[in-house]
């Protein structure tokens, strides 16, 4: 298991892209790349596991967004003909226009862009304070 120093210099890094990339499809990649690394990370098994998620509420509930973008993220770069339901859908579709360069304030991916930059700042305030006092027990 990775040192608790180790994770969060790895999280500030993924916070950092994704403050300093201007709004544009790749932006939304690191979108993907940052909840890619929470989701991978067991440290955070805490907050997000069924069985172990006795922190849940600390993460806001909208943070279900950041994960459509992240599966519309994959679901973008590797199509399928399957049904994969209406919010996948409606990612795919958004997601697409913007990495077409469509950028109209009607994608609601696209007008809440800065409201994401902001979500994506206020769980890794979060995940970062977990780290910092996890680290202080050792």
């Amino acid at each position: 298991m990775k040192s608790a120093a180790k994770t969060k210099a790895a999280l500030d890094q993924k916070l950092k892209k994704i403050s300093e990339t201007p709004a544009s499809f790749n932006f939304y990649v690191c979108l993907h790349d940052f909840v890619e690394h929470i989701e991978s990370t067991r440290s955070f098994d805490v907050f997000f596991s069924p069985t172990k998620g006795r922190r849940a509420a600390e993460i806001p509930k909208k943070y279900a967004v950041l994960k459509q973008i992240h599966q519309g993220i994959k679901d973008v770069k590797s199509p399928t003909s399957s049904d994969v339901g209406h919010d996948r859908y409606v990612a795919i579709r958004e997601l697409s226009l913007i990495r077409k360069q469509d950028l109209s304030e009607n994608n609601s991916f696209w007008r809440n862009r800065e409201s994401f930059r902001k979500l994506a700042s206020d769980i890794h305030r979060t995940l970062s304070a977990y780290l910092s006092e996890s680290g202080r027990k050792k």
